[in-house]
Order: C-alpha cells, then sequence, then structure tokens
C-alpha cells in the first residue's frame, strides 16, 4: 500500500537489532519476500524486491561481526534468491524433518502441560500412535482431544479420546453409522478384506483399527501402523500395500459374486496404480529393468512406445499378482472372514488387538517382518 514500507521497517530491525547487539532476529516464512528477483512483473522495482534489496544491503557481511545473527524459516528453499543463500548472509542450512518417536515425545508434553491427562494414558503410548505427525499436527491432536474430553464430561483426556482425535485430523468429522442393513453388511466384509490380508501378510504394515464410522468420503476405514521409518521400503513391503488395497475387492467377489462387486474400490484401484506406477518407472522393481522412466508431463513420456507397453504390462502384472494373493486368502479363510464381517456389523469397530485374537482362531498370525 505505502511504497518503500517493506525496506524502511528492515532498515528499524537491523538498527534495532544492532542497538541491542548481541541480538537474534528471526525472519518467519522469509520465502513471502525472499523469492528469486526477476519473475515479478514491476521490471525489478516492485516493492517485494525493494524489501529483499535492503535485506541483502543489511546482510553483505562488510561490517565484520556485529553481534547480530540472522535466522530465516521456510519450507520453499527452491524459490529463494541465490544472493539470499550465499556464504556470509546465511551460512548454514538445517533441514527440519518430521520428529521420530522420542521427539513426538518431547512435543507431546510441551503441548500437554496445561492439559489433566489419565493416570494410564502415557505420552509414549500417544508418540507411537501418531508416526508422521508435524509439531503442529501434535498441537492440534492434543487441542481436539481436550474438546472431546470436554464435550463427554470427562475430567482427563484418555487414549479414546487421542485415537477419535487422531481419525477425526487424517480422515475428517465422523458421520453417522450406517442403518441400512444390506449396505453396512457389505462395507463390512470390504473393510474386513482389508484387515485380513493385511494381518496375514508378513510384510505388510500391522492394522491398528477396522470401522464403519463413515469419515469423509469413505464408508469404512481400515487404519494400519506403518513402521517408524518410511524413507526406505523393500519390494514385499510394496507388494503386500497392494495385494491389502486389494482386499475389499477381493472379499467382495468371493462373497457376492464378481457381479456384485461396488464401486467402494475405487480409490483402492488408484492407490494400486501409484505404487505399482512407481515400482515400474521411478524404482526398477520390475521385468522392464533397473531405470528410472520420466512420463515427460505435457510432452509426453521420453521413452518409446515398446517401453510403454511393457511398463503397462509390469504394472498389470504387479496389480494381477496382488489380487491373486488377496483372492487365495478370502478363499482359503472365508470362515473367519464371515467372522470379522459379523463382528463388525455388530460392534462397528474393532481394534487391531482384537482382529488378530479373531484371525489366531482360525489359522497362525504371522510375525511381521521389516519392511527393508
Amino acid at each position: 500500500m505505502f511504497v518503500g514500507v517493506g525496506a524502511s521497517r528492515v532498515r528499524d530491525i537491523f538498527k534495532q537489532a544492532k542497538e541491542k547487539a548481541p541480538c537474534i532476529v528471526f525472519i518467519d516464512e522469509i520465502d513471502a519476500i525472499g523469492r528469486q528477483r526477476g519473475a515479478g512483473m514491476g521490471g525489478g522495482n516492485d516493492e517485494r524486491e525493494q524489501t529483499l534489496n535492503q535485506i541483502l544491503t543489511e546482510m553483505d557481511g562488510f561490517e565484520g561481526n556485529t553481534g547480530v545473527i540472522v535466522v530465516a524459516a521456510t519450507n520453499r528453499a527452491d524459490v529463494l534468491d541465490s544472493a539470499l543463500l550465499r556464504p556470509g548472509r546465511f551460512d548454514r542450512r538445517v533441514e527440519v524433518g518430521l520428529p521420530d518417536v522420542r521427539g513426538r515425545e518431547q512435543i507431546l508434553a510441551v503441548h500437554s502441560k496445561n492439559k489433566k491427562l489419565a493416570d494410564d494414558l502415557t505420552l509414549a503410548d500417544v508418540a507411537r500412535r501418531t508416526a508422521g505427525m508435524s509439531g503442529a499436527d501434535l498441537e492440534n491432536l492434543m487441542n481436539e482431544s481436550a474438546i472431546l474430553t470436554a464435550r463427554r464430561s470427562k475430567t482427563a483426556t484418555t487414549m479414546d479420546e487421542i485415537n477419535d482425535a487422531t481419525d477425526r485430523i487424517i480422515a475428517g468429522l465422523a458421520g453417522r453409522a450406517l442403518s441400512d442393513n444390506a449396505s453396512k453388511r457389505l462395507i463390512a466384509y470390504h473393510e474386513a478384506g482389508h484387515a485380513l490380508v493385511g494381518t496375514l501378510l508378513p510384510y505388510h504394515d500391522p492394522v491398528n483399527k477396522v470401522t464403519l464410522v463413515p469419515r469423509g468420503q469413505a464408508k469404512g476405514l481400515t487404519w494400519f501402523t506403518p513402521s517408524e521409518d518410511q524413507s526406505l521400503v523393500s519390494a514385499n513391503s510394496l507388494k503386500a500395500r497392494i495385494a491389502g488395497a486389494l482386499g475389499g475387492r477381493a472379499a467382495e467377489r468371493v462373497v457376492f459374486g464378481e457381479s456384485q462387486v461396488t464401486t467402494g474400490a475405487g480409490g483402492d484401484l488408484q492407490q494400486v496404480e501409484r505404487i505399482a506406477r512407481a515400482m515400474v518407472t521411478q524404482l526398477g522393481m520390475s521385468d522392464v529393468g533397473c531405470m528410472a522412466l520420466d512420463d515427460g508431463g505435457m510432452m509426453g513420456p521420453n521413452y518409446s512406445e515398446e517401453v510403454s507397453a511393457k511398463v503397462d504390462e509390469a504394472i498389470r502384472q504387479l496389480s494381477d499378482d496382488g489380487y491373486k494373493v488377496a483372492l487365495d486368502i478370502m478363499t482359503d479363510y472365508r470362515a473367519c472372514l464371515d467372522r470379522l464381517a459379523d463382528e463388525l456389523v455388530e460392534t462397528e469397530t474393532i481394534s487391531g488387538a482384537r482382529l488378530r485374537e479373531l484371525v489366531a482362531e482360525y489359522t497362525p498370525v504371522p510375525e511381521k517382518l521389516a519392511a527393508v
């Protein structure tokens, strides 16, 4: 609104910092003013570039040690101006990744200081349940848990509130339970299929919970607990995930017949295609070969039609193999599938521990193997 205000404020901030040295200047979301110059419409004279130029001038490094340390944060380091990143201005770049289980426990301790927790609830249990969450996610989780605690007129937050808040953050608000018995039973078999395959395949992530409570667009959900480190995943684990994703469609086919399969597997099929395509074109986990193939975006793929046909065939083969594994499990353990579906219809939610108890009545539950 007022030309030059940004640069003036920068000068004022650094002037105050030098007067109060030693001092730390922290700039959050620096990509808002530190983007690469020359990309705007103002010919290099727009307000944002003037602000950036003033920051560069203040951080030129010619004055020696002034006792002022500048720290900045961004999640878009790729768009920052190269002059801003040179040694002498920002000397170090520290990437802050998602916290591990110990880090999550310490973050949860900070955000639970003003909240009453049940005696049997430990932050270590919550940390193990929340793999992949950031600090902001964990803060949101504790706030949502406190809200649920108040709504239920409880004096302390229990694991039930933590689990329900986690489900709400990840999948959205819970909807009304299904009243149509036919639809409810069909969805129960679909989710039981996912859970049964995930439980009986040693390389699949363990099942955390199966529920028929609708959330978002999903009529039912099967939650899995992935291992802590997802940076390295084996081919066996990816194939197990494909089979697990197709477990719902396989259960529908075995129980209701080929002509009665539903659209409920639409999201599962998209997930299967993404995993299989990545295995073939990016990870070298197929007969196509150990190569990374770029789809080329709008320009089209950068490989021949012959290779394209091989890619399509390899993707289909991975999908068909996973579907066969799921179908075999549904056929061999049909009685167990029926038992899981019946309990789901009755209780609407089954915990992972209860699921493994039921499966163990029909067949030994294999020990989970490392994904890598």
